[in-house]
């Protein structure tokens, strides 16, 4: 009991003294004429008014046409027999996080374009960064795991079907999205206790890192150290061994003996280079780049690829680029069209 005691006591201890200590800073700020930021102002590219309607019509253009590709891609997927394949599963897996990536930041980019309401609370901004940066990792996961299973469908052929069971393509899965959404706790929890002062102004159209970091007006050392550590793993990780399947791939198919095998060979693994390429790319290009002055509005113009662009061409790719998606999309047609003749 005493142990517990003087340990109780201690704890009680430690945490008047953090109480105490953001009651200081708090008086600390009143003191200073400081006033607290309770949310937040989304410039975004409401610099360009003369082109805002125009902006206005392309974003939720390709918006509407990145939910309608995609939710045809999952129920082309699931409707047709030929198509229940783990190559495809990942597919329509893909497809149905496009639905949500974009939903973070696009539809209030609509609303600011067309309203000009830029605000959003600190909590809409904490639950904004946390969504968008968790469901890219899980992309970034999902990717990974789509060029293993390409690695397994050309350099072990004979054992595809055993090795990507049925069962093991759910924990895959799974996996890439728990794992996607525990990488940033740390980093929104290093952020969300950040005090942030005076200007409320963030020079993005999201709630991106680099803009709030600049905003604090306290310590960022923490928080900046946790996202570098989060983002380098995830994204550093999961492009290496993109790259390795990739690479071995690469090594199989050129060892192939004629050149209709190796043509057939590269044709089912194109599109998902391309799309690692087209999605990588740009994530790299924004990170390499100094998180200050000019370069974060490059920034904020090339996350538009991520964000909005690559959500549209993964189904268009994925469809165009694919025989057996063109056969199963007639059959369907074809099985629509017949359904409607016999109930006319």
């Amino acid at each position: 009991m005493q142990v517990s005691s003087s340990s109780f006591v201690c704890r009680m201890v430690i945490m008047l003294s953090l109480a105490r200590g953001g009651m200081m800073d708090i008086m600390k700020n009143h003191q200073n004429n400081q006033t607290v930021v309770t949310e937040f102002i989304l410039i975004g590219f409401s610099v360009l008014a003369k082109t805002r309607y125009c902006l206005f019509l392309l974003i939720s253009a390709v918006y509407t046409a990145t939910i309608v590709a995609n939710v045809f891609i999952i129920v082309i997927v699931k409707a047709e027999k030929r198509l229940h394949k783990p190559m495809y599963f990942f597919i329509g897996c893909l497809s149905f996080l496009e639905l949500w990536y974009p939903s973070v930041t696009v539809p209030r980019l609509i609303r600011a374009l067309k309203t000009k309401k830029k605000s959003i609370s600190f909590a809409g901004c904490m639950a904004q960064f946390y969504f968008h940066f968790s469901l890219g990792a899980t992309e970034m996961l999902l990717l990974t795991v789509m060029a293993y299973d390409r690695y397994v469908a050309i350099c072990n052929p004979l054992r595809y079907l055993l090795i990507m069971s049925p069962n093991i393509c759910t924990v895959l899965i799974i996996g890439s999205w728990v794992c996607g959404f525990i990488a940033f706790i740390g980093p929104c929890f290093q952020l969300s206790i950040l005090l942030f002062c005076e200007s409320n102004r963030i020079d993005h159209y999201y709630c991106d890192f680099a803009p709030l970091i600049r905003l604090s007006c306290s310590d960022t050392t923490g928080a900046e150290n946790v996202f570098f550590y989060a983002t380098f793993f995830v994204t550093v990780g999961c492009f290496l061994l993109t790259i390795i399947s990739y690479m071995c791939i690469t090594r199989t198919i050129i060892k192939c003996p004629t050149a209709s095998g190796r043509r057939k060979g590269f044709s089912t693994f194109a599109s998902h280079l391309f799309v690692v390429i087209l999605f990588y790319g740009t994530i790299i290009f924004m990170f390499i780049r100094p998180a200050k002055g000019n370069f974060l509005h490059l920034n904020k113009v090339v996350s538009v690829v991520p964000s909005i662009v690559t959500p549209l061409l993964n189904p268009i790719i994925y469809t165009l680029r694919n025989q057996e998606v063109k056969e199963a999309v007639i059959t369907l047609g074809q099985r629509i069209m017949a359904g409607k003749s016999r109930k006319a």
